[in-house]
């Protein structure tokens, strides 16, 4: 399954981002929340952000392979909603709103795109059939 490369990828972005959090913690000694540190309520708050669209995302690439997607779209919705998700991470850690914006952007985009393609290749016959 092609998902399953960015699946992977996916997870490995989250794991940097947590292990981004434990070093900040740390070194600044902080067990709960984050001590008023901005890097510390900056790196919770990316690994948080990546958290929240992620695992949405990669359910809908594998729905989208799962309803026959082409394999080029489903490699374009994948690298536009990593490529997206780093550049959130960058914008963010360096206060440069622009990535941060164009990171945004990317992931709305790659998820439009695999919710507009999952409603076409739904098997509407299944969904609609009086049959079972």
């Amino acid at each position: 399954m092609v998902s399953s490369l960015y699946i992977v990828l996916g997870a490995l972005l989250l794991i940097k981002l947590s292990l981004d959090v434990v070093k900040l913690r740390t070194q600044y000694r902080i067990a709960y929340g984050d001590g008023g540190f901005y890097e510390l309520q900056t790196a919770i708050r990316v690994h948080g952000n990546a958290v929240e669209y992620i695992p949405i995302s990669m359910l809908l690439l594998i729905m989208m392979e799962m309803n026959g997607a082409a394999v080029w779209m489903l490699h374009i919705c994948g690298l536009v909603l990593l490529s997206g998700r780093i550049l959130h991470y960058f914008g963010l850690r360096h206060r440069e709103i622009h990535r941060r914006r164009m990171g945004m952007a990317a992931t709305y985009i790659s998820m439009i795109i695999m919710i507009i393609t999952n409603i076409y290749y739904l098997p509407w016959e299944q969904i609609f059939s009086l049959y079972i």
